[in-house]
């Protein structure tokens, strides 16, 4: 994995809160001018696949006990959450999942250090299949991260390895596993994150491995292969960094890019489906730093080109906030309130995944604990999987969203 000054996700994550964010224009760039407007008439679409039709006695108000899964259906919305292989091992965490969960994201098994941990390496589907079969036996959707990205190696992969191939090389490399991995779970992965984070706040992102050995063509090709693998799997991009500004980077800036990237795209007729947001938040003074019109435009826009939305990594960086686990669960329930009230107003949101439903199992405590040692608790439940305020505010919120018609529906809803 190649070290950049650059900022990345987990740079972003670590950032300290900043300043309060002054008032953008929805996916405007500071000082500029505005980005494609809603009323624009040439504006590209995007062309979804066809799903099933919906089950309607699927759809009935859940009662007021219902898991997570059940109360965000009843709004139209798929609620689900990231997952991995080893975390499942865990019988509580396990049980736990089984009874929330609507759509899982593949956490770290369809990542390249699973299935290709070397250069060398034969493709490894040991641990992508148990995850996939998980969700299917259980009948959940899968949301499959990530095909395309510069992160995710793992140790077997030098700089060299990644940055010193020719172009035929990568251009094979890439292409040849994007369409064995997807062509064995067609029909079972509901959904492919196929690029992720490859938008700085100046458009393509030109400090990636594939940008460089191949040039931007990597984008369009990387969504084109995958459609060919399976034309019924949703293709999503998926990024962060569009709800608050953080170390001098402008969150409008970053909206407008994303835009103008997806605009060129859908020009060209490149099948991409969705926009993905991992919506990694700040919770020091949240409030203070979301506009929350901005953003709901910024989704307008996006939904105004035929994409479909899915928040996929939602989850609250405590930094900032007092150690008194108390104090801090109201501050980080009070954060997901805020921007799932924003947010799902929006009726083309067709899913919200949490990254993680425990505690015990947040990456931020595994690679990024507290300064003051006091455990991360960014989720819904303790780790212990007792419920925290976080619960209530993602059931509220998600039991409050505009109504809409399901894009999917979890087979777990006939079971």
């Amino acid at each position: 994995m190649r070290l950049d000054s650059e900022l990345t996700r987990r740079g972003f994550l670590l950032a300290a809160a900043g300043s309060a964010a002054a008032a953008f224009a929805a996916c405007t760039r500071s000082g500029g001018t505005s980005a494609v407007t809603s009323a624009a008439p040439s504006i590209p679409q995007a062309v979804l696949p066809s799903v099933s039709p919906v089950a309607a006695d699927c759809l009935t108000q859940p009662a007021s006990n219902a898991p997570l899964w059940q109360a965000a259906l009843g709004r139209g919305v798929v609620y689900g959450s990231s997952a991995a292989t080893w975390q499942l091992s865990d019988g509580q965490y396990r049980s736990l999942f089984e009874r929330q969960a609507g759509i899982l994201f593949t956490e770290d098994d369809l990542l390249w250090w699973r299935l290709k941990p070397t250069p060398r390496s034969k493709l490894d589907f040991t641990h992508s299949d148990q995850i996939v079969d998980f969700a299917n036996k259980n009948g959940m959707l899968v949301f499959g991260a990530h095909l395309v990205w510069d992160e995710g190696f793992g140790d077997g992969w030098t700089d060299d390895d990644l940055w010193g191939m020719d172009r035929q090389a990568a251009t094979d490399l890439i292409h040849s596993t994007i369409d064995t991995v997807v062509r064995r779970y067609q029909g079972k992965v509901a959904a492919w994150s196929v690029v992720n984070e490859a938008i700085d706040d100046n458009g393509v992102r030109t400090n990636v491995p594939w940008y460089s050995t191949i040039g931007p063509s990597y984008i369009a090709d990387s969504f084109r292969t995958a459609q060919a693998a399976d034309p019924s799997a949703l293709l999503v991009y998926n990024d962060y960094g569009y709800e608050t500004d953080f170390q001098g980077t402008n969150a409008a800036d970053k909206r407008a890019a994303t835009l103008d990237v997806l605009d060129g795209l859908l020009a060209d007729g490149v099948p991409v489906h969705a926009l993905g947001i991992q919506a990694h938040l700040h919770a020091a003074r949240f409030a203070d730093r979301f506009d929350a019109d901005a953003y709901r435009g910024f989704l307008s826009d996006v939904a105004q080109r035929g994409l479909k939305i899915l928040v996929t990594e939602l989850d609250v960086l405590d930094d900032g906030l007092p150690a008194d686990a108390k104090q801090r669960d109201a501050a980080i329930a009070d954060v997901y309130a805020t921007y799932l009230n924003a947010a799902l107003q929006e009726p083309d949101i067709a899913a919200v995944m949490t990254f993680g439903l425990s505690d015990r199992y947040t990456w931020l405590q595994e690679d990024y604990p507290r300064s003051d040692g006091a455990p991360r608790r960014p989720l819904p439940f303790d780790d212990d999987m007792r419920p925290k305020p976080a619960l209530s505010a993602l059931q509220t919120s998600l039991e409050a969203a505009a109504d809409r018609t399901p894009y999917w529906v979890p087979q777990r809803c006939s079971q």
